[in-house]
């Protein structure tokens, strides 16, 4: 059971406190393309990514989707599930084969019984999580979709030999579900994102080789 220290909502447990969750979790295993959780299931458990990766996401009644987050190993889905009842507000699927740790809400009522001091840890940390959010709202509400491609660019990359890479293979239709923007858009952005320099795409990676304007 890795990652669990990495886990922004649990920062400042003891090991003695992250071990009642640890003893009360499990690990699940899902193949390629297989739902891990469905927007407006019953929610009980927090998931962190051991392996694999996996995309939580909107739908609407007629198909469209927007991507809210791509997840790699060490992130987490399905926090709210610990503090309410409420239905899941998203969906997360299997990209690959992927592992998660399911951490149940009975896992955490028994921390919380055993070291109540610890809901004023993940309160605070859930704050911090929240302005985060916000922060993405302002960027689709009040960036343009240059700017919203820069930003995903920014946070996807990892430098490989001093260079920016992403390496995972992101469509067109992938890149515009993740920015709220039409495949079309997207399209004539990468394309001058290319013809500048500042991007070579490959078929598994997109390598960025040169920082991009602020604006363009």
């Amino acid at each position: 059971m890795k990652y669990l220290d990495r886990v922004d909502l649990f920062d400042g447990l003891s090991d003695e406190q992250a071990e009642v969750l640890r003893g009360r979790s499990r690990i699940r295993s899902f193949a390629p393309n297989t739902i891990v959780v469905n927007e407006g299931d019953d929610g009980s458990s927090l998931f962190v990514v051991q392996s694999g990766s996996l995309k939580v996401f909107l739908t609407d009644n007629i198909g469209r989707e927007v991507t809210l987050s791509l997840l790699d190993p060490g992130d987490y889905f399905g926090e709210l599930a610990l503090l309410d009842d409420a239905p899941r507000s998203a969906s997360v699927i299997a990209l690959t084969r992927s592992e998660v740790l399911q951490i149940p809400r009975t896992a955490f009522l028994a921390l919380i019984e055993a070291y109540p001091a610890c809901m004023q840890i993940v309160l605070r940390n859930l704050v911090g999580r929240i302005r985060t959010l916000t922060e993405s709202v302002r960027a689709l509400a009040l960036v343009d979709v240059f700017g919203r491609i820069s930003r995903l660019f920014d946070s996807l990359a990892v430098e490989e030999d001093g260079v920016a890479v992403i390496d995972r293979r992101l469509t067109q239709q992938d890149l515009a579900n993740m920015v709220g923007a039409s495949r079309e858009m997207v399209n004539r952005i990468l394309r001058d994102m290319v013809s500048g320099g500042y991007v070579e795409i490959e078929p598994q990676r997109i390598i960025l080789r040169k920082k991009l304007p602020e604006h363009w």
